[in-house]
């Protein structure tokens, strides 16, 4: 700390570059808190303990679907309050540019789920109409649609026994809206009838893609899903019961190893920075040959001056780091409230920013190596002739 003003004033000899600098290494630091909180959302265990909502999906693979005749079977397992089950459609509207959350829902659904806010009326036309869908508010708003439209529908999976091809078409009975404002992803999904789906569909009648459950006591979640695992073992449809946050991730768990493609994301990142930095730092200590060789003129020692130079690349990576990681542990609530709840990233907690820091001090030295070395060995006589 006794010659921290000196640091400073070297690292801000050049304004310009410093300013530059600082911002690759905040830029680096605020991908990393981000790409990290993934990681660490990716790789959470699911644990069920003191949830409310559980969903049952095949152990094998969440695209394989599980038959019907497995609901009054775990309905009638202790402790479960109430179910309800659906089908991924996805698909898309007129151009396969607008892919769409396009899910058939079975009853009850909207007693499981309470996050949707519908009217009563439309509600009850959605339950009269065979062709009936509700349509999310953000929905609504990106393609104008209103209560009365019919919305074709191309799918990439399903086919309509009416037509023999994947077009499905449905009549926009219901606009909902997200209860919680920071569940507003929610409204980019089209719900239709899954009964109507299970009639018109020649793929697969009677399976439903997964059944979500709601508990009567949170503090037994654990032991009812192993018992609802244990209705399917040793058979061709094992189940998985799991929270919701691991069963949505575990779509994008499907693209491969989250964790391995945030690792080579951010060591490619790391590299870059620290081929930059190490380029600022020698430029920096170059331009600097006859001051130093001032400084070991009226005393300054060797090992003080190497301090000075390594001093100098750490603040430079520490600072640029700690405002990365600070804007990341801002920007992460946010983050998750844009993915409609699906995924919901952790802060930026304390082991990510001890990770953090010792990355930025590791780099720090790094960079300042060379250049400090350089420094220490340099010879005043050498220096001030210009040599």
């Amino acid at each position: 700390m006794k010659y921290l003003h000196l640091i400073w004033a070297a690292l801000f000899r050049r304004k310009t570059r410093t300013v530059l600098t600082l911002l690759s290494v905040l830029a680096a630091f605020l991908l990393f808190g981000l790409l990290d909180g993934v990681r660490v959302a990716f790789n959470a265990g699911g644990e069920a303990a003191g949830v409310d909502r559980m969903i049952v999906s095949s152990r094998f693979s969440i695209i394989q679907g599980l038959p019907q005749s497995l609901i009054p079977r775990i309905q009638a397992t202790p402790g479960v309050k109430n179910l309800t089950w659906a089908n991924w459609f996805g698909g898309y509207y007129t151009d396969p540019k607008n892919q769409g959350f396009n899910i058939a829902i079975g009853p009850n659904f909207f007693e499981v789920y309470s996050d949707y806010v519908i009217a009563p009326e439309q509600r009850q036309a959605f339950e009269s109409t065979r062709t009936g869908a509700l349509i999310g508010r953000t929905l609504a708003n990106r393609f104008g649609w209103k209560v009365g439209d019919k919305v074709p529908v191309t799918g990439a999976i399903y086919p309509n026994k009416a037509t023999g091809e994947t077009s499905w078409t449905f009549d926009v009975v219901g606009i909902y809206e997200a209860r919680d404002p920071k569940q507003r992803g929610i409204e980019q999904q089209l719900l239709f009838r899954w009964d109507y789906f299970d009639e018109a569909n020649a793929y697969n009648a009677h399976e439903v893609g997964w059944i979500t459950i709601r508990v009567t006591d949170p503090n037994q979640s654990s032991e009812i899903a192993r018992a609802i695992d244990a209705i399917s073992a040793n058979s061709d449809h094992e189940t998985k019961t799991q929270t919701e946050q691991a069963f949505n991730l575990s779509f994008a768990k499907q693209l491969g190893d989250i964790g391995l493609i945030v690792s080579a994301i951010m060591g490619a990142v790391f590299f870059t920075l620290l081929l930059l930095t190490g380029n600022t730092m020698a430029q920096a200590v170059r331009e600097r040959i006859p001051e130093l060789a001032t400084l070991k003129t009226i005393g300054f020692s060797d090992r003080t001056v190497l301090g000075l130079v390594f001093g100098e690349a750490v603040l430079l990576i520490v600072l640029g780091g700690v405002l990365g990681l600070g804007i990341a542990a801002a920007l992460m609530p946010i983050v998750s409230a844009a993915s409609g709840g699906a995924v919901q990233l952790p802060a930026v907690g304390a082991a990510t920013w001890t990770i953090g820091l010792i990355v930025m001090v590791l780099i720090g030295v790094l960079v300042g190596a060379l250049p400090a070395l350089r420094a220490m060995r340099l010879k005043i006589v050498d220096a001030l002739a210009g040599r």
